[in-house]
């Protein structure tokens, strides 16, 4: 006999003795209760033993609905979880292919499983940053390489893959203006880079020494809450001088530019750092304006040569600043 069964019997059992006993309790120690009325009570008595029977078994029933419903869930959440690992997985091995079509779709697919699965999003942005890291040259960074149009052609294809790479990460890091949003960090260490475009986003740690950055690049309006390190870098030379804007930009921690080879125009206008911030032996060829800039933290200028006058007009907390190539004794 199944557990419910003995349950409802037991049940109809107490339900009978109370009964019983209500009603004969009620006539032998009230005389003025009629057998009706004893019969009515008791029925009552054994009615109520019945309903707290039906409430224990809808609550059963309830709990064993929601575990069934979480146990549900659960899997449903490991089938979501398996599916988008195999998604991940397949992307990563689309990086790969030979056809640049594919690996743009690769890409997008990456970046779409980030939006739907924001548990991936840094994963899909160190792949991201990776795939920019590989080795790559164009004809138009330099012309001491001589190129046949065959690899003219690839170069330009890798260039267009590259592009939707750089354009993926800027849309899948927050706005700046996101408090609650997570802070995801980049590393781009070595990394290429062509009209790389970071402005109005919210921005961890970012690695980005020892990089090659061509033609404008901006960092406008963004907020940078880890280290940010553009150590070595060099920002264009020869046909593509690289233009830098980091207007309004906000850093928590350290900035750190020092050795830097600025091509081109520097604008970081009204911009903010609060913590230390490292220029030292880096070389700006062209115009530079840190105009309305506030240094909070210690500024370390020492060695950096400017080729034209910097613009500090309005600047706080900036030190005294040589112009021009240095000395040599």
């Amino acid at each position: 006999m199944g557990e419910r069964k003995v349950g409802l019997v037991l049940t109809i059992a107490v339900a009978v003795v109370v009964l019983f006993g209500v009603s004969v309790g009620l006539l032998v120690f009230d005389p003025r209760v009629t057998g009706a009325d004893a019969l009515r009570t008791g029925g009552l008595a054994a009615g109520s033993v019945v309903a707290l029977y039906a409430l224990w078994l809808n609550d059963r029933r309830r709990r064993v609905e929601e575990q069934r419903q979480s146990l549900e869930s659960r899997r449903t959440e490991l089938d979501r979880d398996r599916v988008a690992d195999e998604r991940f997985a397949r992307a990563v091995e689309l990086l790969g292919h030979e056809t640049d079509q594919v690996r743009v779709g690769a890409l997008h697919a990456m970046a779409g499983l980030a939006r739907s699965n924001p548990d991936y999003a840094q994963t899909v942005l160190d792949v991201l940053c990776s795939y920019l890291r590989r080795p790559f040259q164009h004809p138009r960074y330099s012309s001491s390489q001589r190129w046949t149009p065959v690899e003219s052609d690839d170069a330009e294809r890798q260039l267009q893959v590259r592009l939707t790479a750089q354009r993926l990460i800027s849309e899948l890091l927050p706005g700046a203006d996101d408090a609650d949003a997570p802070v995801y960090d980049l590393d781009l260490t070595g990394a290429t880079l062509e009209y790389f475009e970071l402005s109005d986003r919210k921005v961890g740690t970012v690695l980005l020494r020892y990089a090659h950055l061509f033609s404008s690049n901006n960092l406008s309006r963004s907020v940078f809450h880890g280290d940010v390190y553009f150590t070595g870098s060099t920002f264009g030379t020869g046909r593509l001088s690289g233009r830098f804007r980091c207007d309004d930009a906000v850093f928590h921690r350290r900035a750190w530019f020092s050795g830097v080879h600025f091509g081109g125009p520097v604008r970081c206008q009204r911009s903010t750092f609060h913590g230390p911030v490292k220029f030292s032996d880096s070389t700006f060829v062209d115009e530079v304006t840190l105009a309305g800039s506030t240094f909070e933290g210690q500024s370390d200028f020492d060695g950096v040569v400017f080729e034209q006058a910097p613009d500090l007009t309005g600047t706080t907390g900036a030190p005294t600043i040589a112009v021009g190539a240095p000395e040599v004794s």
